[in-house]
């Protein structure tokens, strides 16, 4: 389950109207959210809250052998005013990372669009976001600094210190250019002088034309006319069913005289598509001879199926894995869900009663496993008891009877 800090920095990569799926680092996000999920391990107990709008902070406490805990802080120049903060009220689906249902690719945002004047005077500015954790009694530091420079670019800089790492500590920074069409990231990083670029690049028909949001008119008639010429446009553009990206990257330290470099394809339906979603990967690391495959499905609303292949072509080892992914529902179900199946198939939709609107959001949590070919099976339920949201996960060992447990845990949240 992803923190609460990770979810309101979710929120202000919205809010910013920027494309996190849109990069070759995410190109198989939705194979790694259902099979390499960590369990929790001993217990550990968060507290959060969102105090202003622009302001959050969270505490950790945990017992793994050692108690030890985290004080976090994160601040946003963008308000996030519509962000829900409570945890009773939080949709579990932006907390529990599963299958990555891509939206149509949607065209950045104009530069004149993010100007704003007064008097005469600029007075607009890029909105930042930062984000600092202490780790308690080893007094690690984590601190992140976010930056949209432009409606393309975003500058993005983690770093970390501790005495236990090499010269105190590393930093990390990114330079993210996003075009819709094609996505380009420069990296740097202080550990062995690492320099590196990534790239991927969609195929398929252009985004549509971004317009600016229509400022109220006084005049009835004008107003209906944009409206009208907005709506228009969108269904001038064909809307394709799927979309086919093709990325890679390479890097090279420059102390330690090492590079690498990998390359990866990527099949996904987008929400047009009227059968069942689905995501197709495939990635090669030519230099160690690594070659991985990945295929998820979502064969319903609330199930999820992925299964990985990894193949070695200079050893000939291979590794198969496969995952799941279960939603529960707080209510019964409903006959609408059978007509999901049936507009899938493309068959009439018999006359039922009508579900409630938020019906996939009143969910009581959501169970995953994994299993892959060495007997290594990984269970994990997350849900919500009232006001509190809580991960309870197991790793077993099926091919040791001795010493079949490798490690349990519980995680438990409150946000306000």
């Amino acid at each position: 389950m992803h923190g609460f800090m990770d979810y309101v920095q979710h929120a202000f990569y919205e809010a910013s109207h920027w494309d996190r799926d849109n990069s070759y680092g995410t190109l198989t996000a939705t194979s790694r959210n259902l099979l390499d999920f960590q369990t929790p391990n001993g217990l550990r107990f968060h507290v959060s809250s969102l105090s202003s709008p622009n302001f959050a902070t969270s505490y950790t406490l945990s017992s793994v052998g050692l108690v030890d805990g985290s004080l976090s802080y994160l601040y946003s120049s963008l308000p996030l005013n519509t962000l829900a903060s409570n945890s009773s009220a939080i949709d579990l689906h932006r907390l529990v990372p599963g299958y990555r249902q891509l939206q149509d690719l949607r065209r950045p945002d104009e530069p004149w669009w993010w100007e704003i004047w007064h008097q005469g005077k600029r007075v607009d500015r890029r909105e930042a976001l930062l984000y600092g954790r202490l780790f308690l009694p080893r007094s690690t530091l984590e601190a992140l600094y976010l930056r949209r420079l432009t409606p393309k670019t975003q500058l993005k800089v983690s770093c970390v210190s501790d005495s236990r790492l090499p010269n105190g500590g590393t930093i990390l920074a990114h330079l993210q250019y996003d075009a819709a069409k094609h996505n380009t990231e420069y990296i740097y990083s202080t550990d062995s002088a690492l320099l590196g670029v990534r790239g991927l690049y969609n195929f398929g028909p252009d985004p549509p034309p971004a317009h600016p949001p229509f400022e109220p008119s006084p005049d009835p008639t004008i107003s209906t006319a944009n409206e009208a010429a907005s709506i228009a446009a969108a269904s001038a553009h064909i809307q394709p069913h799927g979309r086919f990206s093709a990325g890679g990257e390479i890097y090279y330290g420059l102390l330690n005289k090492s590079g690498g470099v990998s390359t990866g394809l990527r099949f996904t339906t987008l929400p047009s598509h009227t059968g069942f979603p689905y995501t197709m990967t495939l990635t090669l690391n030519p230099l160690m001879g690594n070659l991985s495959s990945t295929y998820s499905v979502l064969a319903s609303p609330l199930l999820a199926l992925s299964s990985r292949f990894d193949f070695n072509v200079y050893s000939y080892e291979s590794e198969l894995q496969v995952g799941t992914e279960l939603w529960r529902r707080n209510s019964k179900p409903v006959p609408q869900d059978l007509d999901w199946a049936r507009r899938k198939m493309g068959l009439p939709i018999l006359d039922k009663s009508t579900a409630s609107s938020n019906d996939l959001d009143d969910m009581a949590g959501c169970l995953k496993a994994r299993l892959d070919q060495r007997g290594s099976l990984g269970l994990l339920w997350e849900g919500r008891v009232k006001e509190l949201l809580y991960s309870c996960g197991v790793t077993l060992d099926l091919k040791n009877g001795e010493n079949m447990v490798r490690g349990f845990g519980l995680e438990i949240q409150y946000s306000t």
